[in-house]
């Protein structure tokens, strides 16, 4: 290309596909300034001012703002220094998008309603600082005391949810019911009592007073529930919870009725309140670990069964 061509505004946008108009706004901001004019007072450009407005059409069309065009084409700043910045920035908008989208996917798959829906586009938009720091209050709150298990703290720290920058639709979902259930004091106060049992593997004294026969053979009829399919609250659910009261109250002594009931249940809660074991299920999904089925099913199965669908 002979370096002594000059280039009127039309010719300049037949070669860079930019309008007329838009060329005159870049010359008359100085952007790309005419290399001198015609006799009639056209403005002409020459190979330099084509070649700049080449490259300033290409940084606009990957989003910089003019003003830092501007210092590229006046050298003050390096083509790879603002596209490494602009880079990081179309990052954290790629992340906000795709936690858009999974905050989207996740109302359409659960009929959300428009109360559940802001609550869980407030949730997610926390920064991933603000929800560790969501996680820490929970913690300190929980067991900020001084008599505090060393190895629940731990255990509960070491499982710390952290949603990822690209969350699928059930993690989103997963993590504004997590978020609503830490706040709850009843549910921290269900956590410091549960936590312990489940750090250090501690037996329950209902299942030593019970003895080893029976709860093998309560773990077996539940675990045989469980792989059927049986929903505790039903009539065969019903049934074998009537079959197991009986059992522990001749064991214990007591009456098999409504009272006894509800104080096996308080027993059982001691290690495996249905609350918490649904705060780990949470953790799980929220982390992207493979949900183990039925880790710890046999205790919130069976404390449903002797509820019989009562509030827990």
């Amino acid at each position: 290309m002979d370096v002594t061509t000059l280039y009127s505004i039309g010719e300049l946008s037949r070669r860079t596909g930019l309008p007329v108009r838009t060329i005159r706004f870049y010359s008359d901001s100085g952007v790309v300034a005419p290399t001198q004019r015609s006799p009639a007072g056209y403005r002409l450009y020459d190979v330099d001012a084509l070649l700049r407005l080449e490259l300033l059409r290409t940084l606009r069309e990957l989003g910089m703002d003019l003003a830092t065009v501007r210092r590229v084409l006046d050298r003050e700043l390096s083509v790879a220094e603002v596209a490494a910045a602009h880079a990081d920035a179309l990052d954290v908008q790629i992340q906000v998008l795709q936690l858009r989208r999974s905050v989207l996917r996740a109302v359409a798959a659960g009929g959300s309603s428009p109360e559940e829906t802001k609550r869980m586009h407030r949730l997610t938009q926390l920064s991933g600082e603000e929800r560790r720091r969501l996680i820490d209050d929970f913690v300190d709150g929980t067991f900020g005391t001084a008599d505090a298990a060393p190895a629940a703290v731990a255990m509960v720290r070491t499982a710390t949810p952290d949603l990822p920058d690209d969350p699928s639709s059930e993690q989103v979902a997963a993590w504004a019911e997590l978020a609503e259930l830490i706040g709850d004091e009843d549910f921290r106060a269900r956590m410091r009592r549960t936590a312990v049992y489940q750090a250090t593997g501690r037996t329950l004294d209902i299942e030593s007073e019970a003895g080893e026969e029976l709860m093998d053979f309560t773990r077996q009829k539940v675990a045989e529930a469980l792989e059927s399919g049986i929903d505790p609250l039903s009539s065969r659910g019903t049934s074998l919870a009537d079959d197991l009261v009986d059992r522990f109250a001749a064991v214990f002594a007591r009456t098999p009725d409504t009272e006894f009931r509800d104080w096996m249940a308080q027993q059982f809660e001691e290690a495996h309140d249905p609350r918490v074991d649904r705060y780990w299920r949470l953790v799980w999904i929220v982390n992207g670990w493979q949900v183990v089925p039925n880790l710890a099913p046999m205790y919130p199965w069976l404390i449903q069964a002797l509820r019989n669908g009562r509030e827990v």
